[in-house]
């Protein structure tokens, strides 16, 4: 057989023309913090270094060098067309982002989703698939049971939108200077920045923390930005992320920006270290603080209506098409197409109905609700063993990323299968949950105005609430729960659209608001409400009647909304609180009146 292998010599004429790495002397891969010498380096380094002088004598810098245009080349002295192309050919491969090596995940909602091997080392930690045993929507498992996904999964969609929106910018308006080291920056605080969530999400940081420890003021996204920190620093990450190209501290900072927010909030004119004034619209992708519109959100309205079942009615990739940076006030941001303010209007409509039918949802809340007490009555007996060996408990494992990373919805199951004494409390609540012996809802209210409600005002709202209209049963205050849920558009009482500038096709430069009044007269008046929800932890028939006749005088007392079924629960008491009856109502009181007045004439 090797008698028949023929010898081949290539001709180097004929080879594919590879990639050609830097020499010893090339600077580093962001053109754009070129100096004069930098851009001197490359043009060396890409075999053009006879018109170096040409380039050092205009003082030209790697900001300028997207500017440069073949007139340009010829008044410096590039009088033969084919060098000035071979130079132009060599500029254009500067803010060419080439896709490089990556690793292919199938989601089932964006389909084949490609990882930069950076983003695939991130994943590849512990930290990071800790993401796959907390619960993407908590409680709500409990109620949707085709709810099970985890922020594991939703973290790669929202790192994969980043990507696909950051390179679409790019790809429209390549004036932006977006560079390979951006994009890879971006990815990253899109996979990252649900890193701090706790066992059973939202619930850990909504309802736990500020019980188990009140007055700390702790947020998910806080614990995100430690998270990371401890990632990188634990799995020496440092180094990769350098022969990627990305430049450190600048790039860290800039990433846990896009999480969180400024990590000096105090800098009045731009609070921001990770990136100049210039590139402000690559911290609207990720975590918008300015309107809402985000990746984030995109990721997870349609991850969520594809497990729990609801019509998802907003398109994220028409957003994705008409995203362009426009010039307002001063500072870019990310514009959208005027005829999509519609589409935009869907997307706050659908962040509304899932609250309402999912993630507010009567069942899931009090599931939480429970969880929750049995998490407080543990709290001090499960400890987490953290840095240098210490020791700590729930509450106290987020002061601890080493701590905090064991912690997980498994919290729910190793209370539930333990045999300690200690637990007994916290065992039985959550044993009635998986029972189905849960607590009961009287009812839902609404005050006339938003109404900021302390937990003394709760208190005081369960005293009345245990007021007993019945002689055998008793209730105390202990009995009742009352959930204040607000309910909005993500801007508390204001219009996020008003926030949104867009441009029209015949200007595509010129950023527009577009008012509601332009819009549809079929649009919402008011962006926010607030629903009292009152529950009662009594189950026997007896406990549950009283409590509903309860829940309505008590509603009755405090002038808010009558309770839907309140002239079942309690007829004999509705019809006594005049501004509970409706135009119907009042029209049958008045017909019956005069019918009454005819009978005795």
């Amino acid at each position: 057989m090797a008698s028949r292998k023929r010898s081949f010599t290539p001709d180097s004429s004929l080879s594919t023309p590879g990639k050609r790495a830097p020499g010893p002397g090339a600077p580093e891969t962001d053109y754009a913090r070129w100096g004069a010498e930098e851009t001197c380096l490359y043009l060396r380094a890409e075999g053009l270094g006879e018109w170096e002088e040409a380039f050092r004598e205009q003082r030209i810098t790697g900001v300028g060098l997207r500017c440069l245009a073949d007139a340009d080349l010829e008044k410096m002295g590039l009088e033969l067309l084919g060098d000035r192309l071979r130079v132009l050919h060599s500029l254009r491969k500067l803010w060419q982002i080439e896709a490089g090596p990556s690793k292919v995940f199938n989601d089932p909602i964006h389909g084949h989703m490609e990882m930069h091997l950076l983003l695939v080392r991130i994943i590849d930690t512990p930290q990071f698939q800790r993401l796959r045993h907390i619960k993407q929507l908590g409680g709500a498992y409990f109620v949707f049971p085709g709810a099970s996904h985890n922020r594991f999964e939703h973290s790669l969609g929202v790192g994969h939108l980043a990507g696909e929106l950051v390179r679409a910018l790019h790809q429209r308006q390549p004036e932006l200077q977006i560079t390979r080291r951006d994009i890879l920056c971006v990815q990253i605080a899109g996979l990252c920045h649900d890193l701090g969530h706790g066992p059973f999400s939202h619930m850990f940081d909504g309802k736990f923390i500020p019980k188990a420890r009140p007055g700390h003021t702790w947020k998910h996204e806080e614990a995100s930005v430690d998270m990371f920190d401890h990632l990188v620093k634990v799995n020496d990450l440092e180094p990769v992320m350098r022969e990627h190209g990305l430049v450190l501290p600048e790039d860290l900072d800039f990433i846990k920006e896009q999480i969180a927010g400024p990590l000096d909030p105090k800098e009045s004119k731009w609070p921001y270290r990770g990136r100049p004034e210039d590139k402000s619209f690559l911290y609207e992708i990720v975590s918008n603080k300015r309107n809402g519109i985000d990746v984030d959100k995109w990721d997870y309205f349609a991850r969520d209506c594809y497990h729990l079942g609801i019509k998802n009615n907003f398109d994220y990739s028409r957003c994705l098409m008409f995203a362009r940076v426009c010039e307002v006030d001063g500072q870019k941001h990310i514009c959208t197409r005027d005829k999509e303010v519609g589409n935009l209007y869907d997307m706050f409509h659908t962040r509304n109905c899932l609250h309402r039918r999912a993630y507010q949802h009567k069942v899931a809340n009090i599931v939480e609700t429970m969880i929750t007490e049995a998490f407080l009555k543990a709290d001090g007996h499960i400890l987490f063993e953290g840095s240098d060996g210490k020791m700590f408990s729930l509450s106290e494992a987020i002061d601890d990323m080493e701590a905090y990373t064991k912690v997980t919805d498994n919290v729910f199951e190793q209370i539930l299968n333990s045999s300690s004494a200690e637990l007994k409390d916290s065992r039985e609540i959550l044993k009635n949950i998986v029972c189905r012996r849960l607590y009961k809802c009287l009812g839902h209210t609404q005050a006339d105005q938003h109404e900021n409600v302390p937990q003394e005002r709760i208190a005081s709202w369960e005293a009345a609430l245990a007021r007993c209209v019945s002689q055998d049963v008793v209730l105390d205050p202990e009995d009742f729960i009352i959930d204040v849920i607000n309910l909005d558009y993500g801007m508390k009482e204001k219009n996020p659209i008003n926030s949104v500038r867009f441009y029209s096709k015949d200007d595509p430069s010129k950023a527009v608001q577009i008012r509601k009044n332009q819009v549809s007269k079929l649009l919402p008046e008011q962006f926010a409400e607030q629903l009292i929800r009152v529950y009662c932890k009594k189950n026997d028939s007896k406990s549950l009647e009283a409590a509903k006749k309860n829940f309505v005088q008590w509603c009755m007392d405090e002038n808010f909304s009558k309770p839907q079924d309140g002239d079942i629960i309690a007829p004999e008491l509705t019809p006594l609180k005049p501004s509970w009856q409706d135009d119907n109502d009042k029209e049958k009181i008045t017909f019956g009146k005069a019918r009454i007045q005819l009978f005795k004439r």
